[in-house]
């Protein structure tokens, strides 16, 4: 036990100060989006960002595509957000119809063989299973939450728990105990919305 806590401490010693920006944004992104803040976006366009970069250096590459695709998505979402309709009105927290999830499905699936087969044949991924799954389900997550449907929440919690021992095997010890921030903060942020969601329902 003593050698797992010191090697631990080492890693953490390890840890580069760009991955402890990118860990730091990447915890105020998932608070606000838990309190239902816009702030979630500008903090999660500087975490993604630096996230490209050692994604890349730790061979992690569908991560690294899914982080490109966070950028994308977080102005997507932003704009969203703030976007008011035609009774200046924003959007507001609803949950997935069957029809929607089953779609959702469908795209995990599909994103999931595309990326598999992508990291198998064109990279040198070590884990391109787990890589491509892990990608295709926070793609899920990062549509949904756009969206504010309260299941983006669960898609969060999946695949936080499978990077947790995935980037630490990787050696990004600091990001693993990131992942495991994020998943309790996941799993209050689904509570809450969930609070918020039911709320509504009554009035």
């Amino acid at each position: 036990m003593n050698d797992i806590i010191s090697e631990l401490t080492q890693n953490i010693l390890d840890t580069s100060w760009i991955e402890y920006v990118a860990v730091i944004f990447g915890i105020l992104s998932v608070w606000y989006a838990r309190k239902e803040n816009i702030l979630v976006y500008p903090a999660g366009i500087i975490n993604v960002l630096i996230f490209v970069y050692l994604c890349y250096d730790a061979g992690l590459y569908a991560n690294m595509g899914i982080n490109v695709f966070y950028f994308g998505m977080s102005v997507y979402g932003w704009y969203a957000w703030t976007r008011k309709d035609a009774n200046e009105k924003v959007l507001a927290i609803s949950r997935c119809s069957l029809p929607y999830g089953v779609v959702m499905m469908a795209l995990l699936i599909i994103f999931f063989f595309l990326l598999r087969y992508v990291l198998m044949h064109h990279t040198d991924s070590t884990v391109p299973g787990i890589d491509a799954f892990t990608t295709a389900i926070f793609i899920i997550g990062m549509w949904l939450m756009a969206r504010k449907k309260v299941e983006n929440w669960i898609a969060w919690i999946i695949g936080d728990v499978i990077c947790i021992p995935l980037y630490a095997h990787q050696g990004l010890i600091f990001s693993s105990l990131q992942f495991l921030i994020f998943l309790v903060i996941a799993i209050l942020g689904f509570i809450s919305w969930r609070r918020k969601l039911r709320s509504a329902d009554i009035r």
